[in-house]
């Protein structure tokens, strides 16, 4: 299922006892469990009826004892796991996913509770995740593999902001930006401003206004943080900004390449010619799986703080905000 039928169900009022919103792209999995949420709970913040675990410290017990606590004073009841596969220890991981299991065996037969579990990286092969199916439905929310994959996103975005492309335009964006959705929803929102009220988006604001981070640039950036040498990375971050690129541009960049060393480093799979296979695996094995969740973590906030979200957006620039990112990577 992709995020627009999961949006369609929940219109209609079909609401699942189960899911599993499972990729590397948080924008679809924010955007998911936001449709989920209001769906049961109207939005709200409901501290009876919903409960937020976090996976790699949740315990079977736990886990079980939330899913069977019933509503109050309410239709449904909902229960978010987050990423249970980080768990480190091996026994402690395969008891949760045993549980989890368990736990949907008894939910397909009520309508109270909803389990949403969230995994950046869900191995389709464990008999956790092939138990999301039939009435408990599995979300996909990878990112676009390409560019041109990035395209419908970018035309459907558009139209969730109420702005107009010109012809050509969804393909632009998606040349220069690539397939990083967070940054594309940035991009459109500028290139409005620029177009100003009751005109359409024109090749020409996307040119004047959004900069091409080419891959070469992209790797002379990632291969001095992920080697821990952060003055080498705050020099070549520097010179990006001298050549114009804007910092929600970098970090778009940085967020796609660090989802691709976290598919990588999970065992998956990913399209890349045989040289950037092999640049990819040699940074991945500098990371833990749990170390890239945190540099993911890190750039999430990161963008949150660039739309003037959380207190560092208050008291840093733009590209304070995103020097102070690439320092913590370079760790």
């Amino acid at each position: 299922m992709k995020i627009a039928e999961l949006e369609k169900e929940l219109a209609r009022g079909q609401i699942r006892p189960a899911y599993l919103l499972a990729g590397s792209e948080p924008l679809l999995r924010d955007q998911g469990l936001a449709a989920i949420r209001q769906a049961i709970l109207s939005g709200s913040s409901d501290d009876f009826n919903f409960d937020c675990l976090d996976g790699d410290r949740l315990s079977p017990g736990r886990l079980l004892e939330s899913v069977q606590t019933l509503p109050l004073m309410a239709e449904h009841r909902l229960v978010i796991v987050k990423d249970p596969q980080l768990i480190a220890h091996k026994d402690s991981r395969e008891a949760l996913f045993d549980a989890l299991v368990r736990a949907l065996t008894g939910l397909v037969e009520q309508t109270e509770t909803v389990l949403v579990v969230t995994a950046a990286n869900a191995d389709s092969r464990l008999r956790w995740v092939k138990a999301f199916k039939g009435t408990a439905a599995k979300v996909e929310c990878a990112p676009p593999k390409s560019a041109e994959a990035a395209i419908p996103f970018i035309e459907t975005e558009a139209k969730s902001q109420g702005v107009t492309l010109e012809a050509g335009v969804a393909r632009e964006l998606a040349a220069r930006v690539g397939p990083h959705l967070l940054v594309l929803r940035g991009e459109i929102a500028k290139a409005a401003l620029m177009a100003g009220d009751r005109q359409s988006i024109s090749l020409d604001h996307v040119r004047a206004g959004t900069a091409d981070l080419s891959e070469r640039f992209l790797w002379d950036l990632t291969d001095p943080i992920c080697a821990g040498q952060a003055g080498a990375a705050i020099t070549q971050l520097s010179r990006l900004f001298a050549s114009g690129y804007a910092p929600e541009a970098v970090l778009g960049g940085l967020a796609g390449h660090f989802r691709k060393l976290a598919c990588v480093r999970g065992g998956g799979t990913i399209s890349a010619g045989p040289y950037q296979l092999r640049k990819l695996n040699t940074q991945a094995a500098r990371h833990s799986q749990r170390s890239l969740r945190t540099c993911l973590e890190r750039i999430h906030r990161t963008d949150a703080s660039l739309k003037g979200i959380g207190q560092a957006s208050k008291h840093m620039s733009r590209e304070s905000t995103v020097e102070s990112l690439v320092l913590e990577l370079s760790i």
